[in-house]
């Protein structure tokens, strides 16, 4: 499940910030699965339709692809965009459809 803690009507405006798209604060767990077939939890704190924040445990490497899967939905493939101690940006392969963004988030 998650929850939205407040509705944003345009991307980010933090300095340097150049995402195209809409980003929705969240609270989810979610599975991720990387080329290792490794699996592990992590919690995703924010979303978008073309990517998401996490936060884990693990390490992860800017350009490394992985799977996640979100609670209701078939895995989707994503790429770690950056990382920084346990938090981590990543890239959906392909965005996700509107609607289902609205779902999620």
């Amino acid at each position: 499940m998650s929850i939205v803690t407040r509705d944003l009507r345009r991307p980010s405006a933090q300095a340097g910030d150049n995402r195209a798209a809409l980003r929705r604060p969240v609270k989810l767990k979610a599975r991720v699965r990387d080329r290792r077939a490794s699996r592990f939890e992590i919690n995703v704190v924010d979303l978008s339709l073309t990517g998401f924040r996490g936060d884990t445990a693990f390490t992860l490497t800017p350009g490394e692809r992985i799977w996640i899967m979100l609670p209701g939905l078939a895995s989707l493939e994503a790429e770690i965009a950056w990382f920084r101690r346990t938090e981590f940006g990543a890239r959906f392969h392909q965005p996700l459809h509107p609607a289902v963004f609205e779902h999620i988030a």
